[in-house]
């Protein structure tokens, strides 16, 4: 694989070959690989965007960010989820406006949700709602059509709605497994709702959090043994929650929650002979690690066992993201 990030429209873009994976380089705006390259076998490219828009400056320019995707030459595009900042209120025209915009893109879109459209909305500067109907809202805006993509040219995919998630999806390119799993920050929505007036999770948290991530860690295990029958070269995971953000420091609250999801990347990377990527947003700056690797304390500070050469890449957004 070859990843280049492309500043402009907080885009990454990721361009698949029979190779390896660099470094990221920069620049101001999306450029234009040739029409050898795009259609060269082996190479598939792709971008994934991320916490954006966020604010009305960013909503002024998200169109103009989505002619940028359009003008490059991704030919899948993946959005990990925060299509608006955690400040901000959560209303049907909101979401319907963004889906509008994730409409336009030229090439299938994947989404999956955030946790700053459901799990925070709670708080009274988002309209103080209940988080589970706001995902309902999610789901009824995004994911009315389950199993195919967003865009303007959508694709068919597999999906769990048969699990009532249906914005957990799977396809393959280029001898490539991409697969989206439901999983948000605010520990997977494990936080109290305080806005609403609670103080402790509720059992109605607890059931779905359950689900979600019993939803994901299944989308996770046939990702790797589909890649693995069909001796594909590489999986992909997206998620919107940064499972292992540097940014700060975290404690078992914020974060246990991943837990088995960790050991799940763990085990099936390991297994698979192939490369393992991970991308998320949540954390805002832009990164590429290997946070499983020997020796990470991430290893520690979850409790799991084995180690996995998995690279983890995050995306930046909130105001890391021009609104040129």
């Amino acid at each position: 694989m070859r990843l280049r990030h492309l500043a402009a429209a907080t885009l990454t873009a990721v361009s698949l070959s029979a190779a390896s994976v660099c470094a990221p380089a920069t620049a101001q705006a999306a450029p234009a690989a040739s029409d050898h390259h795009r259609d060269k076998p082996g190479h598939y490219s792709f971008a994934v965007i991320g916490d954006a828009p966020y604010g009305d400056q960013q909503i002024a320019a998200f169109p103009r960010w989505i002619d940028q995707i359009n003008a490059s030459d991704v030919q899948l595009t993946f959005h990990v989820g925060d299509i608006k900042n955690g400040s901000t209120r959560c209303d049907d025209s909101y979401f319907a406006m963004i889906k509008g915009q994730l409409d336009r893109v030229r090439t299938p879109l994947i989404y999956t949700p955030g946790d700053n459209e459901w799990t925070d909305c709670h708080r009274t500067n988002n309209g103080s709602y209940e988080p589970l109907e706001r995902l309902d809202a999610i789901r009824s805006t995004f994911f009315a059509r389950p199993g195919t993509t967003l865009g303007q040219h959508p694709t068919r995919v597999r999906s769990q709605a048969y699990r009532g998630v249906p914005e957990n999806v799977e396809l393959r390119r280029q001898r490539v497994t991409f697969a989206t799993i439901h999983v948000v920050g605010s520990n997977d929505d494990l936080k109290p709702w305080t806005g609403i007036g609670k103080t402790e999770p509720t059992q109605e948290q607890f059931a779905d959090q359950a689900r979600r991530m019993g939803a994901a860690i299944a989308q996770v295990k046939r990702a790797y043994a589909d890649a693995a029958r069909r001796h594909d070269r590489a999986v992909v995971i997206l998620l919107q929650a940064d499972m292992f953000d540097p940014t700060w420091n975290p404690t078992w609250n914020d974060m246990s929650a991943f837990r088995p999801l960790v050991q799940t990347l763990i085990d099936e990377s390991n297994r698979f002979r192939g490369e393992s990527y991970l991308f998320d947003g949540d954390s805002h700056v832009f990164n590429v690690d290997h946070p499983l690797a020997e020796g990470s304390a991430w290893l520690g500070f979850y409790g799991v066992r084995g180690a996995s050469s998995l690279t983890r890449i995050t995306v930046d957004g909130d105001n890391r993201t021009p609104t040129g």
